[in-house]
């Protein structure tokens, strides 16, 4: 009656893992998980080649796998965003095949639909007990939600949890039941929670960011859904926790109460819950501490799967019912495409995560950033690689001006007479390159190392080797 077994060596004999099978991972501790590390090492150890990797996220505390990359023990990777020395690696080509990018709401689909097909799924679960009930709430290593879990939880053929709190059974609350584990290791330690806050939780100082967020603001309040009912996303960015500061205040000061705040979820959005402004707070991950413990301690902050998030081919996102979303770019063009996979040089930085999701899904879509970033203009004629589609984003909001996608006429005339600074988008662009000068057109390699796929499945584009 007990699914323990005695070390990750043993979980990976039973799994019955063979050369060339796909293994699959969670990025809930993100930048603070050990868990993919101490796995493929002993993969590594026990002689296995040509493994596919499917990790939702890949962070800079994974560096260890570049050496798996080079000694074909990885041969190929699937994930959502990928950061660090990995991601920079990975664009001076080190992989003969491209990379697989999904979207947040696109992996569930792919896993769901038998596109991405997981062998052996390595949960990282911050409490369990033996026979094989698992949260992220408890034990020293608490993450939160365990949402980009449960698809691989649901369809992997076979499932191995690893914890560093090992509880008697039955364990409470139950985040991923034992009806989907086949074994349990219990190891001194999955990872540092410290490493899972992302960006910064204290609102900045930064006077550009504030100008963006009051900017932004006016145009949701402008926009008519400021009402009650509202419904937000929003980032960990400095921005886009000032614009969530400013609607606070025009909430309370309105009496406005919101349906949800959804997403990653960070202590201003906790702050939110608890004031009273959301009335449920739906967390497919945490981005802080403080939001750890409000979804153990807070009924109304409820812990939902990836493919409730946002996976398109399901019977209900979560991203369709939005109505505002807040989403960064390193790059967006005069179409309103937008680049969040690359720097200006190419160089592989994040990827989608639940950027194009939420695009398609909100009723206002506003990308907030700065005109220009490391002196060079984020407005171009074509982004390098496009994450989003412009024909998703409503708005890019900067310090300088405002720009509307003019397929949104309806928000064109609501905002007509707010005395905002609205632009067209070539607008825009002059104004950067007036300041910083036109940027010099990049040298790019001829090798395909990453493939964007949108989150219906289709290849969305490519992103090329550095030259």
């Amino acid at each position: 009656m007990s699914k323990l077994v005695k070390n990750i060596q043993e979980a990976i004999k039973l799994s019955g893992l063979e050369d060339g099978m796909t293994v699959s991972f969670h990025h809930h501790l993100r930048n603070g998980d050990f868990v993919l590390n101490l796995v493929m090492g002993t993969i590594a150890e026990m002689g296995y080649k040509d493994i596919k990797l499917a990790a939702s996220s890949i962070f800079p505390i994974h560096k260890p796998i570049i050496k798996y990359i080079e000694d074909k023990v990885i041969t190929g990777i699937y994930t959502n965003y990928m950061s660090g020395p990995v991601a920079e690696a990975i664009s001076q080509g080190i992989m003969e095949k491209p990379v697989v990018f999904h979207s947040h709401g696109g992996r569930p689909r792919a896993i769901e639909a038998g596109d991405l097909i997981i062998d052996v799924a390595f949960i990282a679960a911050p409490a369990a007990d033996s026979y094989g009930n698992l949260n992220g709430v408890d034990g020293p290593s608490a993450c939160g939600s365990l949402g980009y879990a449960y698809p691989d939880a649901n369809h992997a053929k076979k499932v191995v949890a690893i914890t560093d709190f090992l509880v008697e059974y039955p364990l409470s609350p139950i985040s991923i039941d034992q009806t989907k584990v086949d074994y349990v290791v219990k190891v001194e330690r999955i990872g540092d929670p410290r490493g899972i806050v992302s960006g910064t939780t204290q609102l900045t100082r930064d006077p550009v960011a504030h100008t963006i967020a009051i900017n932004a603001t006016q145009v949701i309040k402008n926009s008519g859904l400021l009402k009650e009912g509202f419904s937000f996303q929003t980032g960990a960015g400095g921005a886009s926790l000032a614009t969530a500061y400013y609607l606070k205040q025009i909430m309370e000061e309105e009496q406005i109460v919101g349906s949800f705040g959804l997403g990653g979820i960070t202590e201003m959005f906790v702050d939110f819950l608890e004031k009273g402004l959301f009335k449920t707070l739906l967390d497919v991950q945490c981005f802080d501490l403080k939001a750890v413990e409000s979804l153990k301690t807070n009924p109304n902050h409820q812990e939902i799967s990836a493919s409730f998030y946002a996976n398109p081919e399901s019977k209900g996102a979560a991203v369709n019912m939005l109505d505002v979303v807040m989403l960064g770019a390193t790059e967006i063009d005069i179409e309103f495409n937008v680049n969040v996979h690359t720097d200006s040089n190419g160089v592989i930085i994040g990827g989608s995560g639940g950027h194009s999701d939420a695009a398609q899904g909100a009723k206002l879509a506003i990308i907030v950033a700065p005109l220009m970033r490391a002196r060079l203009p984020i407005v171009v004629d074509k982004v390098l690689n496009i994450s989003t589609p412009g024909k998703t984003i409503d708005a890019l909001v900067t310090e300088r001006g405002i720009a509307i996608n003019p397929k949104n006429q309806e928000l064109i005339e609501k905002l007509k007479g707010s005395g905002l600074p609205i632009y067209p988008m070539e607008y825009l662009k002059e104004q950067a390159e007036k300041i910083s000068g036109k940027p010099q057109k990049i040298k790019r390699g001829k090798k395909i190392v990453g493939e964007i796929y949108y989150r219906d499945g289709t290849l969305l584009d490519t992103i090329l080797s550095q030259g």
